[in-house]
């Protein structure tokens, strides 16, 4: 497979016409061919809300303060410590989105909304949630069933209430959201030619008809979500991919269709990513390149919104809706988690929101599907409440709940979902821990514990 594929990108390099490579200069050929014969950087992203640090000195990735290089590829799925959402593995280049975000937040007042219109698997969602203030709001969507479902385990893991998860066609979003989001992040699907080296197989895949049709579908993604960011607001526009024509054809197109102007996002010259610039509108993206930096092929760029209306969705007239009766829940909730919070039922489960989201999600929780809101509780069953998955996995539990330290074997039979040592002396709801990180409930009784880890988030290797 590899000299099949190596001696593809060579072909594609001599294509006279929609050459992926095509904004480079040819003297970086050999580069290209070398770079793509080796193999790709790995590399970890911490989440700063949990308390976990690497055993060794690993190299820091230069743009995003929470990224590490590995020096080999490791089982992650063998790593209680995943399950735990003590970090998330990402390829280097797309963490510039940490940088991008520093940037353009610091001209925002306030609280602001945030937008991941494309988000699953979850990469950049949880990327941005680690830079989130408690004020502030992540909304990550995704349109696929499957993905996002994927989309909200991953932000589960992550732990934070004040992300979101959607489940929505860009059209919807523009829509029903019209002038709610400050910042607007649209990684768009393409063909993917920059992580061709991480997936030899996906190269088969490329053609010049797949780069046409992946611009189009771009075009249309932002042209339908567009709306939703609001004025003054800021797009990210993000492809993996290096073809021209889904990189500055793009943002020339979104500076004819919509009144933005480019931003441009100042960076070290030792990090050695190339700017390039739109033919017509001299619209400012940057390459991430991979015989140039320690990281997959990258494109991103920055636009700001001129049109459109500054204040939040909401705040115009509009059908007043009907007051629900508040939910009042049981007193033993109060164990789990501190603070103030606002309780509602949904479907059976409780859920909580700080007091300053639930206004937003009584204004959308009849215009979108959501999948994931506010911080899911559990179920009240009589005299007992039953806590969720989400709630072991989250930042906001509290620190002095009954706990049950697991060894690396243990934590690993309880991945599986199989009960672990009973014969501890222990009685009712504890968190199974590893190396001080919830994985999620066990209800231990005497000479038996139930593993209350949800089915479908159970390891199915084996684990030797």
């Amino acid at each position: 497979m590899e000299q099949t594929y190596i001696d593809t990108i060579a072909a594609i390099l001599q294509l006279q016409e929609h050459n992926p490579f095509a904004g480079i200069d040819s003297s970086e050929y050999p580069a290209v061919m070398a770079a793509h014969r080796e193999a790709y950087p790995v590399s970890i992203r911490l989440n700063p809300y949990k308390t976990f640090q690497p055993e060794q000195a690993y190299e820091r990735v230069p743009w995003c303060g929470y990224g590490y290089y590995l020096p080999e590829r490791p089982v992650f799925t063998l790593d209680p410590l995943f399950h735990a959402g003590a970090y998330y593995v990402q390829e280097a280049s797309s963490m510039f989105v940490a940088h991008v975000y520093d940037y353009i937040r610091e001209a925002c007042t306030g609280p602001v909304k945030v937008l991941d219109l494309c988000a699953a698997p979850g990469g950049k969602s949880t990327l941005l949630a680690s830079l989130l203030p408690a004020d502030d709001i992540l909304v990550s969507n995704e349109v696929i069933q499957g993905r996002a479902g994927i989309l909200v385990e991953n932000m589960v893991r992550w732990g934070q209430a004040n992300t979101w998860v959607l489940q929505n066609d860009p059209e919807m979003i523009g829509k029903s959201l019209e002038n709610t989001f400050d910042i607007m992040l649209i990684d768009a699907p393409c063909t993917g030619s920059g992580l061709w080296r991480k997936d030899q197989a996906a190269i088969d895949e490329w053609s010049v008809q797949h780069v046409k049709l992946c611009a189009e579908r771009q075009k249309r993604i932002i042209a339908d979500s567009y709306a939703a960011l609001k004025q003054d607001g800021y797009l990210v526009y993000a492809t993996c991919s290096y073809s021209p024509e889904e990189d500055e054809a793009i943002c020339d197109w979104i500076t004819e269709h919509f009144d933005v102007i480019p931003v441009s996002i100042p960076f070290p010259p030792e990090w050695n990513i190339v700017r390039s610039y739109s033919s017509a509108h001299r619209a400012e993206g940057y390459h991430f390149y991979p015989w140039k930096l320690k990281g997959e092929g990258l494109f991103i760029a920055v636009f700001k919104k001129n049109d459109g209306a500054a204040v939040p969705a909401g705040r115009k007239p509009g059908k007043k809706r009907a007051s629900r009766k508040p939910f009042i829940p049981a007193t033993a909730w109060e164990q789990y988690i501190d603070g103030a919070w606002h309780y509602e039922l949904i479907r059976e489960e409780i859920y909580a929101f700080p007091p300053h989201h639930y206004d937003f999600f009584e204004q959308i929780r009849d215009k979108v599907y959501i999948r994931k809101a506010g911080l899911k509780l559990g179920q009240e069953t009589g005299r007992d409440v039953i806590p969720s998955h989400e709630l072991a996995l989250s930042i906001h539990l509290r620190k002095d709940l009954p706990a049950v330290a697991l060894t690396r074997e243990e934590a690993l039979l309880f991945l599986k979902k199989e009960p672990v040592a009973t014969d501890r002396g222990l009685k009712g709801w504890h968190t199974a821990t590893y190396q001080g990180l919830p994985l999620g409930w066990g209800k231990w009784m005497p000479g038996r514990m139930n593993n209350y880890l949800p089915k479908h988030w159970r390891i199915r290797m084996d684990i030797g």
